[in-house]
């Protein structure tokens, strides 16, 4: 798993072992960092080439998430200036929301596993938390 935080203010949490391509991960990222308004209207993206080194992926994997994020017309690119998010928000669907808990319940169940947490131990510290 790779964790980044580029600007503004998003942190991308790639998983290559989900089987989700790594360029749906990202659209997935950016539509609920907009839905979450952590990502406002006229936010710049990092540039292709940054975000690939940063998250040490090609970046032919991040050009194609911006691409079809910017026919949606999500995203929008102005030559030159860099990749902005346009006013149009994503769809808020249910399934955007339900596959981003899934993917935290994921990383939060591996982690409790690394840790050697058993199922009825995991529910009492629900419980207790609650």
């Amino acid at each position: 798993m790779n964790n980044t935080k580029v600007e503004p203010n998003i942190t991308f949490s790639l998983d290559t072992a989900s089987g989700t391509p790594i360029y749906r991960q990202i659209i997935r990222q950016i539509e609920y960092a907009i839905l979450s308004e952590r990502l406002k209207t006229g936010d710049r993206l990092p540039t292709i080439r940054a975000l690939a080194v940063e998250l040490k992926i090609n970046p032919n994997t991040i050009a194609k998430a911006y691409s079809e994020l910017e026919i949606l017309g999500i995203l929008t690119t102005q030559v030159g200036s860099g990749t902005f998010i346009s006013d149009k928000k994503p769809e808020a669907r249910n399934d955007v929301r339900n596959r981003k808990i899934q993917e935290v319940l994921g990383r939060f169940m591996q982690e409790l596993k690394n840790l050697g947490v058993e199922k009825n131990e995991l529910l009492e510290l629900i419980q207790e938390r609650f």
